[in-house]
């Protein structure tokens, strides 16, 4: 919603908006954007007066201003319809679709298509570091947009990627997420095939060759060209370690990527971005070129700061998959013996639920240490963790859980902390707490 209020202000509108506990990198954005940001959700906000009301998927029945707009029979709209009509329409939209790494393709696919001369609006669920905000209108026919899955409003129980009816759709993966609003996984790949319904027969959708999930949602019926990634046999592939990698189309060598970037996923990202640029003329090797100074998304294996020779980054993972899949794309850049402590927040709607509890063991097999907070939830993080013996640590504050890392943490070790939410500026607080203990007892020495 802070995307699309940025849009609404380039193109000229007065914005203002408001929302409770708005954390960066977003509040930042909106304060330079000269857009108000009102906390809460008062009633008094009706002498605002605007022309339309453009409600988020947050906002629910019972909510003060909704009830106050629904009452006084004002015009109100969602935020990916008011994107369809004002935004898109006209244009060649780009979607990036699925559980994970949908941020992270976005922004990689925007900046080929702008390195390339293209010149695109986007629209991206964080802050891409080559451009510095979210959205912008752009100038070129193209628009690149994250497509989420998630429903569009109260009045409005579709995903919103439906609303967006993309002439190119990357469907990156798909696993069960989202158990607040959905049942199970054929409930969300029912949505993803509504998704193929609107690509048009011109259109292109890049699909990922590895999920099961993916080929039984274009099994229940696919009108547009198809081009695969990821799988052997798929139509783009990768040949090498993720940090540095031939692109391979249908088995021919086009380009080769050489990057900070980690991670297998990262790896899938690029192969997706450059499948899905290809379909509007980006060759595969300009593209790849482009990656080479792509510089990833604020809140993604973002260093935070670095104490006594301890790192301390942020990461967006939330969910099992994701938190496995970053901890073994740092894993990979580190030499033999340095440990990864990692600090997590089970925050979203569906780990607060306790639906994939049972996962946490497995998603943070490569971490030497693990960290919970596990205040402020509906089931038993230390009985979820006791698999894990000594390696899992549960603490209901978020000041206990920086103590607690602060104790343990060495020179050399990698403090890698997840959470789709703010974590209570734990950054912040463990890169003071550090500097404490540094402070108090000098240079702590390596542990063999």
């Amino acid at each position: 919603m802070g995307g699309v209020a940025a849009l609404a202000r380039e193109a000229g509108h007065k914005v203002t908006g408001c929302d409770a506990g708005v954390y960066p990198p977003m509040s930042d954005q909106l304060r330079a954007l000269g857009i108000d940001l009102i906390e809460g959700f008062g009633a008094d906000q009706l002498a605002l007066k605007p022309d339309v009301w453009v409600v988020g998927n947050v906002v629910s029945r019972g909510n003060p201003l909704m009830e106050a707009i629904l009452d006084a029979g004002l015009p109100y709209n969602s935020g990916p319809q008011w994107l369809a009509e004002n935004v898109l329409q006209g244009r060649h939209v780009l979607a990036v679709a699925g559980t994970h790494g949908k941020t992270t393709t976005t922004s990689m696919l925007a900046w080929v298509l702008d390195h390339a001369g293209l010149e695109p609006g986007f629209l991206v669920g964080g802050v891409p570091m080559n451009f510095g905000v979210s959205a912008r209108l752009g100038k070129g026919r193209c628009f690149v947009i994250e497509a989420d899955e998630y429903d569009t409003a109260f009045f409005d129980k579709r995903s919103k990627f439906v609303h967006y009816r993309p002439r190119t759709a990357i469907l990156n993966n798909l696993e069960f997420d989202h158990a607040d609003i959905f049942d199970d996984l054929p409930a969300i790949e029912r949505q993803f095939h509504h998704l193929v319904r609107t690509v048009p027969a011109s259109g292109r959708i890049v699909v990922n060759g590895l999920e099961e999930s993916l080929a039984r949602v274009l099994h229940k019926g696919c009108w547009s060209e198809v081009r695969s990634f990821g799988a052997a046999v798929s139509d783009f592939t990768a040949q090498g370690e993720p940090g540095q990698f031939a692109v391979l189309r249908q088995g021919q060598t086009v380009a080769s990527v050489s990057w900070p970037l980690s991670g297998v996923h990262n790896q899938l990202n690029a192969l997706a971005a450059i499948a899905a640029a290809d379909h509007v003329g980006v060759s595969p090797e300009r593209a790849a070129a482009a990656l080479g100074v792509f510089h990833n998304v604020k809140r993604r294996m973002e260093v935070r700061g670095a104490v006594n020779g301890i790192t301390v980054y942020d990461d967006f993972a939330h969910h099992p998959t994701a938190i496995r899949t970053t901890i073994d794309g740092l894993r990979r850049t580190l030499e033999g013996g340095t440990r990864i402590l990692a600090v997590f927040e089970p925050r979203s709607n569906t780990m607060k639920l306790g639906t994939m509890k049972a996962q946490l063991p497995w998603s943070l097999e490569q971490a030497d240490l693990a960290f919970c907070h596990g205040g402020g939830l509906g089931w038993d993080a230390r009985e979820t963790l006791a698999p894990m013996g000594a390696k899992a640590v549960v603490a209901d504050t978020i000041d206990a859980l920086v103590a607690q890392v602060s104790q343990e943490a060495r020179p050399g070790d990698q403090v890698l902390c997840m959470s789709n939410g703010g974590f209570g500026g734990i950054h912040a607080k463990l890169l003071e707490a550090l500097a404490s203990v540094q402070r108090q007892h000098g240079s702590i020495p390596r542990q063999p």
